[in-house]
């Protein structure tokens, strides 16, 4: 991945209607369960990283990864998918490659694809080629069988085989589908990812869909294609403008106008882009905040090992960390800001879940994600926040139907900022790397790109038991 500088730009929006409510007895939407996995080193993770109509599935939540059970071909093959609204491509390791089958069980939670054992297989061509920033990746054939989710069966989806791989994690991007981005990264054909096949084949009725991450103790959350579920947030939905680079819809990123701590304000002056992203587990912010934070909770920065070691106590304490995008607020508690990162002599390490984004965009991952409750509309080019409804246990699903005002209980935020200068970190998992004059294609035979945050080091870790912490202070 390269890093470069690029003006985001758009106009500013003085006035937005508000959404409809669509009810109806059997919504159009499709819902998947997901569920959180632990990443012993979720740091070093996310720097190779970085419905009348609706289809719901439930997303594992098992501790710092979000994944949701799935199949591929025909008799069907066990996927567990990272879902990752940061990328486009679902891509899974072929059960031949040399990861799979010369290192152990690393591919066993994830699941492999054999084409030879799937009747509906069809090949589409050999180009398929994701990168990570540190020039890992995978690369292979384009494909086509059916995918099962959900209780649905969607047919003829293309995606990836990882033939040759070195991530042991089987993806299910559901970001921007664009002419650009997929002409560069399928042969020259661009194609339908999921949510856009699922809207052309109509089981949903647009191309949006809306995240539940639920908290950090939770084991599942959801996601739900062409639905919300009004039971799972607080208030009213508030919709902002999605940001584009160069005139291309490519990445989930808005305007951060603020943020704060207790009342105390963290930044003042331009606004910030921040990019939406579920594929991360930690969020990335401008460095002068980080160090700001770190000094607030004693944090202890290893440059070493890419992350900031705290007291677990510090999940006790009170307050929140306030962001607030045009007027609308996502609060987070401490408790969702400290990860348990290994046992140390028996006794529990514990991370900030925040790092310094250097000179790439700032991100909000997980960390932050859990807070909200966020409704992607990729039609719209836009992004509906409210405040999560912790472990809620009811459910009232809504459609999203077509047109701008289709996303249910959702209020446009009048004057909402849209125009954003900033820095761009580009790809991760393949998706579009943005430059100041639009949207290229990712590489996997590209060699490694040096970050151009000097806070991450090259070894980024954070081990499990036994981790021993040479603290390096800021």
């Amino acid at each position: 991945m390269k890093y470069s500088t690029l003006a985001l730009s758009a106009s500013l929006l003085t006035s937005v209607t508000a959404f409809t409510l669509v009810q109806r007895e059997n919504p159009k939407a499709l819902g998947l369960d997901i569920q959180r996995r632990h990443v012993i080193n979720p740091v070093a993770r996310d720097r190779l990283r970085r419905r009348q109509k609706t289809v719901q599935q439930t997303l594992d939540n098992l501790e710092t990864l979000y994944f949701a059970n799935a199949s591929l071909g025909t008799p069907a093959q066990k996927l567990r998918l990272h879902i990752d609204t940061g990328s486009s491509d679902l891509w899974a390791n072929a059960a031949n490659s040399r990861l799979c089958t010369e290192r152990g069980s690393q591919c066993a939670d994830s699941g492999t694809y054999n084409a030879n054992d799937s009747s509906t297989y069809e090949f589409v061509n050999n180009d398929f080629n994701i990168s990570y920033v540190d020039g890992s990746g995978a690369a292979g054939d384009y494909a086509k069988d059916t995918l099962e989710f959900g209780g649905q069966k969607i047919k003829g989806l293309q995606f990836g085989i990882g033939y040759t791989s070195t991530s042991p994690e089987g993806i299910l991007g559901i970001g921007y589908t664009t002419n650009e981005v997929q002409v560069n990264r399928a042969g020259g054909k661009p194609y339908a990812n999921l949510p856009q096949l699922l809207a052309d084949n109509g089981m949903i009725s647009t191309n949006a869909y809306s995240l539940w991450l639920n908290d950090l103790d939770a084991s599942t959350g959801s996601i739900l294609f062409g639905g919300v579920d009004t039971e799972k947030y607080n208030g009213e939905l508030a919709k902002l403008p999605i940001i584009p680079s160069s005139g291309v819809f490519a990445e989930f990123i808005i305007a951060l106008t603020g943020l704060s701590m207790n009342g105390k304000s963290l930044f003042s002056g331009d606004s910030v882009p921040v990019l939406l992203d579920s594929g991360s587990s930690l969020m990335y912010l401008p460095d002068d905040i980080t160090r700001s934070l770190y000094s607030t909770f004693s944090a202890q920065y290893d440059s070493t090992q890419g992350a900031a070691f705290v007291d677990c106590s510090v999940a006790n304490q009170d307050g929140t960390l306030d962001f607030s995008f045009s007027g609308v607020t996502i609060k987070v508690p401490m408790n969702e800001l400290v990860i348990v990162a290994g046992t140390q002599r028996g006794k529990p390490v514990c991370i900030l879940g925040v790092g310094p984004a250097g000179d790439s965009t700032c991100v909000l991952g997980d960390t932050f994600l859990r807070s909200a409750y966020v409704v992607y509309d990729l039609v719209n080019n836009q992004i509906a926040l409210a405040p999560t409804n912790f472990n809620a246990t009811k459910s009232s699903v809504q459609e999203i139907t077509a047109g701008k005002n289709g996303v249910p209980n959702a209020t446009g935020v009048a004057n909402a900022v849209s125009t954003v200068a900033g820095a761009s970190g580009g790809a991760r998992n393949g998706g579009p790397q943005i430059s100041a004059t639009g949207v290229g294609g990712s590489t996997a035979a590209a060699g490694p790109t040096p970050t151009a945050n000097p806070w991450l080091g090259a070894g980024a870790a954070v081990a499990g038991a036994g981790l021993l912490m040479g603290f390096n202070g800021l």
